[in-house]
Formats: C-alpha cells, structure tokens, sequence
C-alpha cells in the first residue's frame, strides 16, 4: 500500500481514465493491477462525480483511508471498518453503461420458490389443517424445507458470474433471514415474524421484499459536470402475494402491517447496518456504482472525454466473470407460533434501475451551488504522468 494512501481522507479523488490508463501500462509490461488500483484508493463510498471537459477526467470522489483484508477477505478501511470499494464491481457497473452500448434497464436478483415447490408446500400445509400444535413445529420446519426445495437465483442485469452479483444475492438472502427472525442483526430492527398478527396472516401469504435504490437521491449541478450522492441511498419495499394451490402467486390486493413496519424499521436502519455488516455497505457501494456509471454514460461523458474504455470494458484484458454461479440456495423456514398461525416461505430480491435515479423527475437541482463548489475546488494541475488519484 502507498503509505500516502494509507492516510484518511475525506475526499479522494480517482480519475477512471486515468486509472485505466495506469493499469494498461502494468498490462502491457507483463503486470497485474495493483492492490491500490483493486480497491481503488481505499475509498469507502462515492459521493461525487464530477467531469472536468479541460483535461477530459471523469473523477470519482468519496472518503478513503487504508484498507486492510477481513477474514472473509472483504476489504475494509483500516481506521472506520467501512466497506472498502472494489475495482472488479466497478467495472461490472460501467459495463453495464458502456459507452456506445444500450443502458442497461434493471439490475438486480431474485431468490424464489419454485411453481412446484409452492404447490407441494400447499399440499403439506392441508395436511395439518387446524391440527397443527407447537409439538409439530420441527416436524413442520422440515417438512416445509422437504417440500418447498431449493429456491432458485436469477440475476439480471449484470453477468451472475461476477462478485457483484455475488453481494446482491448475499445481501437479499441475509435481509430474508432478519426478516424471519432467523438472523438476529447487529442493530434494532423489529423482525416480520414479531410483529405479525394471526388474524392478518393469511395461510398462503407469501411476503415479498426487496431492495431499491432511494431514488430521490441525487443532486447536479447547473452545468451537469457535478452530481452528489445521498448517503442514504438504499430503500427496503414490501409486495405481498397469496399463493394458489397449484402454486401461482398473485398479488393480494392487502397492505400487511407487518410487513410495512418491518421494511420501514429496516430502511431506517440501514446506515447503521451498514456500518456493523459490510455486505450492507457493499450494497450501497454497487448502487452508488450503478447510478455513477449510468450518469456517465447519459451525459456523454466517455466520448467527450474522448474515452473508449478499452481495458475496462474488455473482459479478455479484465477478468470480473470468474466466479462460480450461484444457482440455487436452501429454502430459509422459521415456524413461530401465535395462535395456530405459522410464518410462511419468502421471496424478493433486490431490484436497482440506475436511470431513473437520474430521471428528470427524482433529481434534485443544486440550488445552492454547493455540488458545482466541490468539483471547482478539485485542482488536477499537479498530477504527475501515471497518476490516478490524488487528495
């Protein structure tokens, strides 16, 4: 690690051009991307991008500190814990705003019961009827389990091979798990199953959550060379559904208590568990990638920068696709006993469409000048030949 890097700052600035530049040049000698060019400076977060048409950079800026790696060999800043950003997830969110290409519409993942497996969950749940009592419950956990399957993972949007689809599974399977009361998470969020009531919990209620992006979360500047990023970038909805005996889920047409008082305690929550759990903070860090990638691509900024993105983009030069997909997981089941009712299969995903964010419906104008500030006091004159990022 560059020791200069190693020191904190409040806002680290990375020049992508110049950054893929500086990796072209350790390529072309025979050598590998740095690990400061892998994590990007230790930036932990990006509130900014800005363009500079003078000098053709199109600059990220965020907080950075040295980083180091954990034990899941996620990469975390060395002082604050904070999820450090990944040059491989990156490249996954600008290629899915390439320049010259088609933007992409939804990014996104879904963990979903099968048709069958909803059926055959149907048939199991009739059998008990109303004679169901807690002496059953393991019996019913298992029998759930047996019936339901393994759920299936679809990725959208992105290649499923890549570790960015890796974090969007994670973070949507985990979500589920607090949301059953089977993941007690490191902050106070009130779980779906404390707080449903048997006589609002229908027997074939399937609840259905899923993360968006907040997308009243962006600021740009008069000019559009300087957008800002909201901290709080990152929203939890509910859509609950009812599940035909022959396995089809339709919407139920009815708000769940429950469930809305669960998504709005997990949004509110976020931040905060974000800071304890870093595959939150990698979540956000995507979504902040997505939308930074799509505002690059919709204002032009690759060919006014003059910028083909050579390396970046090609997947022969830059491995991201490397990792195994993930095609199935094991159906998560939680049997809590109020009344006769039981807690019910879940399913969601995480659904982030970076163009509306910077719709001209949800952007926010710069009214006080503040975004377009920031960028004007970013000073490139003295970067050396080779250099990508600077404080």
């Amino acid at each position: 690690m560059d020791p200069d890097l190693a020191r904190g700052s409040e806002l680290r600035k990375v020049s992508l051009n110049r950054l893929e530049a500086a990796i072209a040049d350790h390529l072309a000698n025979g050598q590998q991307p740095t690990d400061d060019m892998r994590y990007l400076a230790g930036l932990t977060g990006i509130d900014y991008v800005f363009f500079y048409p003078e000098t053709q950079d199109i600059v990220i800026a965020g907080p950075a500190e040295g980083y180091m790696l954990d034990a899941d060999a996620r990469p975390l800043g060395i002082v604050s814990g904070q999820s450090v950003l990944q040059l491989e997830d990156l490249i996954v969110a600008l290629r899915a705003y390439a320049p010259g290409q088609q933007p992409t519409g939804t990014v996104g993942v879904s963990i979903d019961p099968t048709k069958e497996g909803l059926t055959k969950m149907q048939q199991f749940l009739s059998q008990f009827g109303k004679r169901a009592v807690p002496a059953d419950t393991q019996r019913i956990v298992e029998g759930l389990k047996s019936s339901l399957g393994r759920q299936v993972i679809s990725v959208r949007g992105v290649a499923p091979t890549t570790h960015f689809a890796n974090i969007l599974i994670e973070a949507d399977y985990r979500m589920k798990l607090i949301g059953i009361g089977l993941e007690t998470p490191p902050v106070k969020i009130s779980s779906y199953v404390r707080r449903a009531s048997p006589s609002k919990v229908s027997r074939n209620a399937l609840q259905r959550w899923y993360f968006v992006p907040d997308y009243e979360s962006v600021t740009v500047s008069d000019d559009g060379f300087a957008i800002e990023l909201s901290a709080e970038g990152v929203k939890l909805v509910g859509a609950d559904e009812l599940v035909r005996t022959d396995g089809t889920r339709v919407k139920s047409g009815k708000s769940d208590l429950a469930s809305e008082m669960f998504v709005k305690s997990f949004t509110a929550r976020y931040t905060d568990l974000a800071r304890k759990v870093p595959v939150y903070a990698q979540m956000k860090n995507l979504i902040d990638m997505l939308i930074a990638a799509a505002y690059i691509q919709e204002q032009d900024f690759y060919s006014q920068a003059n910028w083909s993105m050579n390396v970046f983009a090609d997947e022969q030069k830059m491995p991201v696709e490397i990792y195994a997909e993930a095609k199935e997981v094991d159906t998560a089941v939680n049997a809590i006993w109020k009344g006769n009712v039981l807690m019910t299969p879940i399913g969601g995903g995480v659904n982030i469409n970076a163009r509306k964010a910077i719709s001209a419906k949800y952007i926010k104008p710069d009214e006080e000048g503040t975004v377009a500030e920031q960028r004007e006091k970013v000073s490139l004159d003295q970067l050396q030949d080779g250099q990508w990022w600077w404080d």
